[in-house]
């Protein structure tokens, strides 16, 4: 592995306040505008509140796959939603907090206690995570299932 990485997004003006993300590294279009909260925003489109805890929850979830992995943690079941506070602090608007609600299924044989453990380490190792400001805190649910593969 290098000692960095370097991940090139292109953004193009299309109308309004409305834009498209690309990167040549990538196939997908993703049209992007400021959120209806604002001034000629627009609703239905994601915003860049949205992108920012969507790169918060997807790096936690790419790290939870690693590290269970890692703890040979036997699950059937992970998603996660989150909830990105945006806020005005000391006069500015910010992405305050981050709420990660994941819920996961493991087997029946598995220790909830283990479970608990690889989330928070998975919050803890996020990559995206260390890399703001934002608080982020998790709120996880665990069930058990008989049935796993």
């Amino acid at each position: 592995m290098l000692d960095s990485y370097m991940y090139q997004i292109n953004v193009q003006w299309q109308d309004g306040r409305i834009g498209q993300m690309s990167s040549p590294e990538l196939d997908q279009v993703i049209l992007c505008a400021t959120p209806p909260e604002f001034p000629h925003g627009v609703p239905g489109i994601w915003s860049p509140e949205h992108l920012f805890t969507a790169a918060v929850n997807s790096c936690f979830m790419t790290t939870f796959l690693a590290v269970a992995e890692n703890y040979h943690l036997k699950y059937e079941f992970f998603s996660c939603k989150a909830y990105g506070k945006l806020s005005k602090e000391s006069g500015k608007w910010m992405m305050s907090e981050v709420i990660l609600k994941p819920e996961l299924t493991i087997c029946v044989d598995e220790q909830e206690a283990k479970a608990l453990k690889i989330l928070e380490k998975s919050e803890k190792a996020c990559l995206i995570t260390n890399s703001i400001l934002s608080k982020v805190s998790i709120s996880p649910i665990i069930k058990f299932s008989e049935v796993c593969v």
